[in-house]
């Protein structure tokens, strides 16, 4: 399953990014060609994100569509899978849409939050 690297990939840039501060909310453009499969990714967030400041966090997962062009007819089309094969017959397409794997935006909180044991760690 793919998905679990994709996705902990996609927990480590947003906590680097984050910076310390709380995620809550995450969105990722998911191109239907990328052969991700929304809802194993979904459950793979929760399990990557836990005890870090994306836990708890909403995964937004936006599909982009498979969309070809074709080099012989020019055609456009929709791809609702890897098969790329115009209506014509021919396979010379060019493929505009539907690869993408990005982190679009995320939502989280103006300050740091605190270290876990910052309540036990006494002032210096």
């Amino acid at each position: 399953m793919h998905e679990m690297a994709i996705t902990q990939s996609v927990i480590d840039a947003v906590c680097e990014y984050a910076e310390g501060r709380r995620v809550y909310a995450v969105t990722v453009e998911v191109g239907a060609l990328c052969a991700v499969v929304p809802e194993a990714m979904r459950f793979c967030f929760e399990v990557a994100a836990e005890d870090t400041v994306a836990e708890g966090a909403d995964l937004i997962l936006v599909e982009i569509p498979g969309v070809a062009a074709c080099r012989t007819c020019g055609a456009e089309f929709r791809l609702a899978d890897p098969i790329l094969l115009c209506s014509c017959g021919s396979a010379d397409v060019d493929i505009r849409s539907g690869r993408e794997l990005r982190i679009r935006s995320m939502e989280v909180s103006e300050s740091c939050a605190q270290p876990v044991d910052a309540a036990t760690t006494p002032p210096r």
